[in-house]
């Protein structure tokens, strides 16, 4: 990546971060890079939710207190998960 980001002349590298574990990887990446060059920076951005991996338990929490999990399960799911936290 280094190599790559010289060769074009690039004086910084954006990453996308999803999640916490991304971050300690990447941190260790960016680490690793700066001693290969110090000239180049590495910019992180936060993903949008959207693209972010969510926690079944989150969703489950979210329908045991009655709330709209429709954004994050299909249909069939939907209706599965609210006759087990029996809501249907």
């Amino acid at each position: 990546t280094m190599h790559f980001a010289r060769e074009v002349g690039a004086s910084v590298i954006v990453r996308g971060l999803r999640a916490v574990a991304d971050f300690e990887f990447e941190f260790q990446m960016t680490a690793m890079n700066q001693q290969l060059d110090r000239e180049i920076e590495t910019v992180f951005f936060m993903a949008d939710p959207r693209h972010q991996a969510i926690a079944s338990k989150l969703v489950k929490e979210i329908a045991v207190l009655g709330g709209e999990v429709t954004k994050f399960v299909s249909p069939s799911v939907k209706a599965r998960l609210m006759e087990k936290v029996g809501r249907a």
